[in-house]
């Protein structure tokens, strides 16, 4: 079967709706790859490719979900969204079975490694206690996605690059239906709040260098996708301001609730914080965040070139009439977020 003709669902390009996937057989899934070899040629390819499209849209939807939202505001958690941070509980319950090694190393401690390898080995049985048994097919798509968002063991290192491999494997779960629409705000406010504490646990334990050039955005050697979703908690706070970053209280205070000041105090640096500090709105943060994720993690070569492409992410120009289904049924509202604290 040719990848252009699976039929699975897609993330529309409004950023808005998520189709429900068809129940496909084992066929339908293949092992993704690494298409991105050529800096010159396959990164503008990737730019208007159907992979980059769903990512991105994905990325803006959970962005549209957790405006106004804090970490604490009741939201709809679903058994899927449970069941996803139970498998990030126990992975970061493993970190306690490969201890750092005692001989000090110059970048890194050796021990990450063989987390790694932990990781990679179980996978498959992690994913299939995941997953209902009529998506077990998907496993082998969408299992290195998961083994390559929490660092490189050869390298030893954490980047961008993981973290939007840690994106792409949700934007996969949702694509085969395991998760919807309604899971938007928990998928952030929920699983990705436990994934960003799993791998600072990592980068803590391990010693994980930054993988690229140090502070290349000069937010964070590590992560992005906090301060572009966490502006979003912040668009519309009636007190917070973004000069609030530079208040070691607020940091303290607003850190349990709001992905940017969690950030921001979880790095102990000041580097860009002043210019940011200086901007007069969230919602000028949040959408220069956008542009800069596009331009200093979606653009850039060293960042995406492990990104790996198959059925579900593929790798062949956006916009081909059959990836288009109707659009799920709109689901009931949440209750209104809160912007006071």
């Amino acid at each position: 079967m040719d990848v252009a003709d699976v039929p699975i669902s897609v993330i529309t390009m409004s950023h808005q709706e998520v189709a429900t996937a068809p129940s496909a057989g084992a066929d339908t899934f293949v092992i993704p790859v690494k298409c991105i070899k050529d800096e010159a040629k396959d990164l503008p390819f990737f730019q208007s490719s159907e992979g980059y499209a769903r990512i991105m849209s994905y990325i803006q939807a959970l962005n549209t979900a957790v405006l106004n939202r804090k970490v604490s505001d009741p939201i709809p958690e679903s058994e899927s969204i449970k069941k996803i941070v139970a498998l990030l509980d126990t992975l970061d319950g493993w970190i306690a079975l490969v201890p750092p090694k005692p001989d000090p190393q110059r970048f890194g401690n050796l021990a990450f490694r063989e987390y790694i390898l932990m990781l990679e080995d179980k996978a498959t049985t992690v994913l299939e206690e995941l997953l209902p048994p009529n998506l077990h097919p998907a496993i082998k798509e969408i299992s290195p996605y998961l083994t390559q968002s929490m660092g490189h063991g050869t390298r030893i290192d954490y980047g961008s690059g993981h973290e939007l491999s840690f994106v792409a494997w949700l934007c996969c779960l949702e694509i085969i239906g395991f998760l919807h629409r309604q899971d938007h705000p928990a998928v952030v406010l929920r699983v990705f709040v436990r994934y960003l504490e799993l791998v600072r646990k990592l980068q803590r334990t391990y010693h994980l260098e930054p993988a690229g050039s140090h502070g290349v955005w000069g937010l964070d050697d590590y992560q992005f996708l906090p301060y572009l979703w966490g502006s979003s908690q912040l668009r519309d706070h009636p007190r917070l301001k973004p000069i609030a970053i530079m208040q070691p209280q607020y940091l303290e205070d607003y850190s349990s609730d709001y992905m940017y000041f969690r950030a921001i105090q979880s790095i102990h640096e000041y580097t860009l914080r002043y210019e940011i500090s200086g901007v007069p709105h969230w919602a000028k943060v949040n959408s220069g965040m956008i542009k800069m994720y596009k331009a200093e993690v979606l653009n850039k070569f060293p960042v995406v070139q492990h990104l790996l492409f198959g059925s579900l992410l593929p790798w062949r120009p956006a916009d081909s009439p059959e990836d288009f289904v109707q659009p799920a049924p709109p689901v009931a509202p949440l209750a209104p977020p809160s912007t006071t604290r």
